[in-house]
């Protein structure tokens, strides 16, 4: 299996020195077998299922170059019918931290946690998605960077995902296909009930990992 672009961000970040930090953590009340959606999201975004009935959403902003320029950056929440719409504003000019460059403007992250079985719709912009715990279907999409998602073993799922210039792996059965040499389908169709995984990532990997089951210490 590849090494994901994790690793990489890490060892990207670690060495920055940030001249500000604004973190904030809001919590909505969930619609009853509603939607999260994320959309124009940068940086790190961290989606976790929980057994709790709302949603909780922290979020971190982090400049590399001058202090108090955080405000331009925008990220709100807010919920519109039956769903949660998490949005980003950026400036029009900027560069992010990346796994593909050394400097930046702004580093953002993201640390969700919704209801199991919320739906998830992810528009992503650029950076890494990491995704585990969600029983409900999920489609989500990625211009540059990392799809990562962890579901249970025992689970049935229909996976539609496809890499335009990276590669797809996969702890599951499936067909892939590969485009010359770089692009990369992996489609799996399962039943009607099967949760539904459509995937899309424009230069970057995707990984479908199982989720390790607990270990039963021995009595």
């Amino acid at each position: 299996m590849r090494i994901p672009y994790l690793a990489v961000v890490v060892v990207a970040i670690s060495g920055l020195a940030f001249a500000d930090e604004v973190s904030d953590t809001q919590r909505i009340d969930f619609p009853s077998g509603g939607t999260l959606r994320v959309r124009n999201s940068v940086g790190e975004l961290t989606i976790e299922g929980w057994d709790q009935p709302g949603v909780e959403i922290t979020t971190v902003k982090r400049s590399l170059n001058t202090a108090g320029q955080l405000d331009r950056v925008r990220i709100a929440a807010a919920r519109k019918g039956d769903e949660i719409v998490v949005t980003t504003e950026l400036p029009k000019h900027r560069i992010l931290v990346r796994p593909f460059r050394g400097t930046s403007d702004f580093y953002l992250e993201y640390r969700i946690k919704a209801p199991r079985n919320a739906r998830l719709t992810v528009d992503h912009d650029n950076g890494e998605v990491h995704i585990s715990g969600v029983t409900g279907d999920i489609h989500t999409t990625d211009r540059m960077g990392q799809i990562t998602l962890q579901l249970p073993a025992e689970g049935q799922y229909a996976i539609d995902a496809k890499s335009t210039l990276g590669t797809i792996d996969s702890d599951f059965p499936g067909n892939e296909s590969r485009k010359l040499k770089f692009g990369h389908s992996f489609v799996h169709e399962a039943s009607s009930s099967s949760q539904k995984l459509y995937l899309r990532i424009g230069f970057g990997d995707i990984t479908i990992l199982k989720t390790p089951r607990p270990v039963t210490p021995a009595l």
